[in-house]
């Protein structure tokens, strides 16, 4: 009997221990995300230090700043279903290592070739950390309130390293030189892999099958194909054949990926996951949120600072409510979706976006602070609370074994979103700005097609031309920017809503473990062996 007892005392403590455990876990979880959050944004307020000091050309610089995001986006779905075949906590490791040695290298570039390649490794170690801390998550809160909870934390850190970033990145340049914004991560790499390495659990999927070596490598080429493609007509090249090539190549690779994985006994990733609503209406709520916030985020930015002159760090200022209203969403999106479940709480974020879009059609050429923050906050909070809902109702749906598959899905949908929203909203703002340049009095025909490419651009030939002429060019492309922007504005509405009816295909409640069901809750390494020892 009193053997029994102790036995029984025993399990309960473990489980204890498992459970608080699984907090510490998500911390862990959650610095490996602000670093990778931080160090996608840091290297804008970097590049004219940059510019000044290695001097890039042209090309070389469109590729600094470019080839992190490339390089993530393209290997999340590689590193998200390797962790599945072989631990996620491992890969993760992995992730960490790479990153910090990457960083150093980064930090110390002499030249451009160099920084190039860094940021290219720093997108592998990105792109191994990413959907590893989604899947892991996924692993330690197999409940699924619990769940909730961790992803609306995780979520609101996701939000403070976006904003976080260019902030930081300021300050440092301050006060050192530009190799700083890199330099900062390894010391928080540093205590990330050896605590990590001691509080993480190592999960792995059902380990069926061979991996498919050659799948990931078409997904990998694919999504590279696919993903310069987009980024290239979101920085205005045109459809021309550095341009249509990789598009053409990316998606032929990924459709061949596609029907693959469909003849595989063992796919690399599960494609019978989007034939479950709830998962491929998810997928999508994603590309159309990232759609419209990363979009509206570019020409917001714009805006503040050509239209209304405000300084890079004023234009930060003004963006932080946003964020500040992204982190309350997510730390409050699990009692949210308690309560109305996902259908509602998607449709509700993606409504209330929408109706922060229309508010914000009323800026005009003079500052109004008030309008601005309403209606940032307003799309703050409904952004994060639609992505919140999505991605939650998505990592539930999908099987625990494909939790890496199903993280690297997640991401990559993310990426593609932010990448169409500036190519597909850019094309739209430069549509409803440019027929009205050609139309100013007294400005040559090679000046107004110059000034038609972009508000910056218009006003240096303003500046070149000078006297009444050139003032008379800057107040019309001002003009014609702010009738750009209410287009831009309408038209990304009109997506969101369009996010909305998509999302009446989402369960409408939330389905939970039953109070009391047993849930096996994966304990740390620690944990795990002192418990083998014990027996």
């Amino acid at each position: 009997m009193s053997g029994t007892t102790t036995a029984a005392v025993g399990l309960r403590r473990r489980a204890a221990g498992a459970g608080a455990n699984r907090w510490v876990v998500l911390v862990v979880l959650c610095v490996s995300l602000l670093l990778v959050a931080v160090d996608a944004t840091v290297l804008h307020v970097a590049v004219p230090a940059v510019t000044e000091d290695i001097k890039p050309g042209a090309i070389e610089l469109l590729w600094i700043v470019d080839t992190y995001p490339l390089v993530c986006a393209s290997l999340l779905i590689l590193f998200g279903t390797l962790g599945d075949r072989v631990g996620r906590r491992r890969i993760l490791l992995l992730g960490y290592a790479l990153f910090g040695v990457a960083s150093a290298l980064a930090a110390f570039a002499p030249d451009a070739q160099v920084l190039i390649v860094a940021r290219a490794l720093l997108g592998v170690g990105g792109a191994m950390i990413m959907p590893a801390t989604l899947s892991i998550l996924r692993q330690v809160f197999p409940d699924r309130r619990e769940r909730a909870l961790a992803i609306g934390i995780w979520s609101a850190v996701a939000a403070v390293g976006a904003a976080v970033g260019p902030l930081l990145g300021g300050f440092l340049l301050e006060h050192f030189w530009w190799g700083s914004v890199f330099l900062v991560n390894i010391p928080l790499m540093l205590v990330s892999l050896p605590v990590g390495r001691m509080l993480l659990p190592e999960s792995k999927g059902d380990g069926k099958g061979p991996w498919d070596v050659v799948g990931a490598l078409m997904a990998a080429a694919g999504l590279f194909g696919a993903v310069l493609g987009v980024k290239r007509l979101g920085g205005g090249e045109g459809l021309g054949p550095a341009t249509v090539v990789p598009l053409l190549v990316g998606a032929a690779l990924l459709t061949l990926f596609v029907r693959r994985q469909r003849r595989r006994t063992y796919p690399l990733v599960d494609l019978k996951m989007f034939a479950r609503p709830a998962f491929s209406t998810s997928v999508g709520c994603i590309v159309l949120a990232m759609l419209a916030l990363v979009g509206l985020e570019l020409i917001a930015a714009q805006y503040l600072q050509l239209v209304l002159g405000l300084s890079p760090l004023e234009t930060g200022l003004r963006l932080l409510p946003l964020t500040i209203a992204a982190m309350a969403a997510g730390l409050f999106g699990a009692r949210m979706l308690r309560r109305f479940g996902p259908r509602r709480m998607v449709v509700f974020g993606f409504c209330l976006t929408a109706g922060a879009v229309v508010l914000l059609t009323a800026m005009g050429r003079e500052d109004n602070a008030t309008l601005m923050l309403s209606g940032f906050v307003l799309l703050g909070f409904g952004l994060e609370t639609t992505l919140f809902g999505a991605y939650e109702s998505m990592l539930s749906e999908a099987p625990q074994e494909q939790a890496g598959g199903a993280a690297a899905i997640g991401e990559t949908s993310y990426q593609l979103g932010a990448g169409i929203g500036i190519a597909l909203l850019g094309t739209v703002m430069n549509a409803a700005y440019a027929p009205g340049i050609s139309a100013v009095p007294g400005v040559p025909a090679p000046a107004a097609a110059s000034a038609s490419h972009s508000l910056g651009e218009a006003y240096d030939v303003a500046d070149r031309l000078g006297g009444a002429t050139g003032e008379a060019l800057r107040s019309a492309a001002r003009d014609c920017f702010v009738h750009g922007l209410h287009v831009t504005l309408l038209v990304s509405a009109g997506l969101l809503l369009l996010g909305a009816v998509m999302a009446l295909r989402l369960p409408r409640v939330m389905h939970c473990e039953p109070e009391g069901a047993k849930v096996e809750v994966p304990a740390p390494r620690e944990v795990a062996e002192s418990t083998r020892v014990s027996a």
